[in-house]
């Protein structure tokens, strides 16, 4: 009966938390055109699906949790552990690929792209995956590893591998993950794209901050 008692309540936090998450996907996703378009949303719809799996969880119905948590996994390939903590208000944006592990934290305003992962780096017991601030992004195909701290306001650059704490307001790139800037102004906006390093001169004039075998190019331009 106890049980029952607080997936009641978990199910009211989680309509709270879903419609938070819609008003964040629509300020965040530049490509929403019409009202209606979070419905076919595939990351919302995981997130949804997470959210969910995450409330039977807490409440005692495991069978349940892992039960939703793998149709999560067949239609979205979006694998995030009901045990995971996702505030409020977090964007997942595309949604495939998605990895986040058991004891990872993910603040309110974050925005996952494609092949995220908030991973593990040792298998242990008790808190190995990264605590993620609020208002952070991480670029497609990132790997968060460990129970590392990604300060609020951070950017995490497409493909970069973080293995180390980053500072609130911070952009870290490439493999292993390295600051490139800090304090990050607020009307400003990041843009990572890649470009092919084949030239040894111009991989040469590189700052020694970016990492040239990742590819990574990255770019702060103004809104």
């Amino acid at each position: 009966m106890e049980n029952l008692r607080r997936l009641f309540k978990e199910l009211r936090n989680m309509y709270r938390a879903i419609k938070l998450d819609k008003e964040y996907l629509k300020r965040l996703d530049p490509s929403f055109e019409v009202s209606y378009q979070y419905r076919f949303h595939a990351g919302f719809r995981s997130l949804k699906l997470y959210r969910l799996s995450h409330a039977f969880y807490v409440s005692g119905f495991k069978f349940i949790a892992y039960f939703i948590y793998h149709i999560n996994r067949v239609l979205y390939t979006v694998d995030i552990h009901p045990a995971a903590v996702l505030e409020p208000g977090v964007v997942i944006d595309h949604g495939a690929g998605v990895v986040v592990g058991s004891t990872a934290i993910v603040g309110s305003g974050t925005v996952l792209y494609h092949g995220v992962t908030l991973g593990a780096k040792y298998i242990t017991k008790g808190k190995r995956h990264p605590t993620v601030g609020k208002n952070v992004i991480i670029g497609a195909g990132a790997k968060v590893l460990g129970p590392v701290n990604i300060g609020d306001n951070a950017k995490i650059g497409a493909n970069s591998v973080v293995i180390s704490d980053i500072p609130d307001n911070a952009t870290a790139v490439g493999i292993p993950a390295r600051i490139v800037n800090k304090n990050y102004r607020d009307d400003e906006k990041l843009s990572v794209s890649f470009s092919s390093y084949t030239d040894k001169k111009e991989k040469s004039e590189r700052s020694d901050d970016l990492c040239p075998e990742e590819l990574v190019n990255l770019e702060v331009a103004k809104q």
